[in-house]
């Protein structure tokens, strides 16, 4: 007990003999940090781990410097790496200037020709990035060529229509294509989709379409409103993939249409246009449709900073049009072919300007890619009486063809032809086939599905 005693008191008299300023309380991280840099300086060196480091550098610098002696191949090499793609079963896919014929395999203008070869890698470096694409109405007359493009050059693509004018036929050709893959789905309805571009084509064009159901026309790319107790306003069509777009970070394109023009009074017809259009008639539906989706885009891209961009097309034809759709092109020739006399509306002193299919998917194409709004005349500027179109349709089909005259329709636009110089400076595009060019690679397309439906009907 004394020991305890005395030890106690020993420690107490330490304790009053140390000054409180003079301890030191315990800290491991003080310790730490005087330790840090010599620890890190010690893991570099053990076991060779910084001659490795600067051997990955050496690799990395090294790669950087001579990636540019890739470039220097031949035009050939360089067009031919580039454009391939390369399915499960080592088909090359190789962009040409020929479309295929659904219906019997052999090609006509256009693009996607199948070339077999052997498989391999495209170099690294070499190419451009594989992009995600969604083409609504892309199972369409130009929807369907214009998928067609893009899976040439090696884009996924995702087609996305219901069907009521698009035909599987216009498709049946990349069923097997492991970058393409195809939706029933009604654009009036959300969908979600991880995508990097949006084509949006999904809308009757032709008069017999949108006339059959004009408020469907409407909605498949405007505003409906509904009245219950108050209106309410629905988001339809464009509006939907304008919000999948601001959503994923997509690119959207809009496929608007010279009938924003109505019946000009302007001629021919700028982008700086404001149109005269007649806001109640029966072609209103289509019109002031497309009107307003261009009015639902800009904002999108002003109150959202969605990227947006704005074609206007105008009359366009070539292979794979509904045969009795009733534009004039597509009228004629199917009417030629059958016998029929070819139905001028009018005077038949109406002009128009007709561009290839193949012309409208490149200017398509080249305004997403490029860095400019819009909106832009997409079209032909050579210009045609319907009586002059019907003359070079003779001479393509039949000489002894005749015509029919009928009442016109009505706000039928007097004149139509595009100003697109707007489109050659800013796009570098402009069209390079002519009618009586593009004409016959049409005229075999018709011949053939005519032909078969004969044979349907006979059966």
């Amino acid at each position: 007990m004394k020991q305890l005693h005395k030890q106690s008191s020993t420690n107490h008299r330490r304790d009053e003999e140390i000054p409180p300023t003079q301890i030191h309380p315990y800290s491991p991280k003080s310790l730490k940090q005087h330790r840090a840099l010599p620890r890190s300086i010690n893991y570099l060196f053990k076991e060779q781990r910084l001659l490795f480091i600067l051997v990955g550098i050496l690799i990395g610098s090294t790669f950087f410097i001579l990636q540019p002696s890739l470039s220097r191949l031949g035009p050939s090499d360089a067009n031919s790496s580039i454009r391939r793609s390369f399915s499960k079963d080592n088909t090359i896919t190789t962009d040409v200037s020929h479309y295929q014929d659904s219906s019997s395999g052999s090609y006509s203008s256009g693009y996607n020709k199948p070339v077999v070869g052997k498989g391999g890698r495209v170099p690294v470096g070499i190419g451009r990035r594989r992009k995600r694409v969604v083409v609504t109405g892309g199972a369409g007359f130009v929807g369907s060529h214009l998928v067609d493009k893009l899976i040439g050059r090696g884009d996924e693509v995702i087609v996305i229509d219901n069907f009521f004018t698009g035909r599987k036929d216009n498709l049946v050709h990349l069923f097997s294509n492991p970058m393409f893959e195809l939706i029933r789905h009604d654009v009036v309805e959300p969908i979600l989709l991880e995508v990097d571009q949006i084509y949006h084509l999904a809308c009757p064009a032709s008069p017999v379409h949108y006339k059959y159901n004009p408020v469907k026309t409407i909605i498949s790319f405007a505003l409906v409103y509904d009245i219950f107790l108050v209106f309410h306003t629905n988001v339809m069509g464009t509006l939907n993939m304008l919000g999948l777009a601001k959503r994923v970070g997509a690119r959207f394109l809009l496929t608007s249409t010279s009938e924003v023009y109505g019946d000009p009074l302007q001629h021919p017809q700028k982008e700086t246009y404001w149109g005269n259009v007649n806001p109640i008639g029966e072609r209103s539906c289509y019109d002031e449709g497309k009107r307003t989706a261009e009015t639902l885009a800009m904002d999108y891209h002003r109150g959202a900073g969605v990227e947006v961009r704005i074609a206007r097309i105008f009359n366009t034809y070539g292979p794979r049009m509904c045969l009795d759709d009733g534009r004039v092109v597509s009228n004629f020739v199917a009417q030629a072919i059958r016998k029929q006399p070819m139905t001028v509306y009018g005077d038949g002193q109406q002009t128009r300007s007709f561009q290839y299919v193949s012309d409208l998917v490149d200017g398509l194409v080249a305004l997403m890619e490029g860095e400019h709004i819009g909106p832009f005349n997409l079209g032909n500027p050579g210009e045609f009486t319907m009586l002059e179109l019907s003359e070079v349709v003779k001479e393509t089909i039949d000489p002894t063809a005749t015509i029919e005259f009928k009442p016109n329709t009505a706000d039928d636009p007097h004149m139509r032809k595009p100003d697109i110089s707007k489109a050659k400076d800013l796009l570098n595009w402009e069209p390079k086939i002519s009618l009586r060019e593009g004409l016959p690679l049409m005229v075999g397309d018709f011949r053939k599905r005519i032909l078969n439906e004969d044979e349907g009907k006979g059966a």
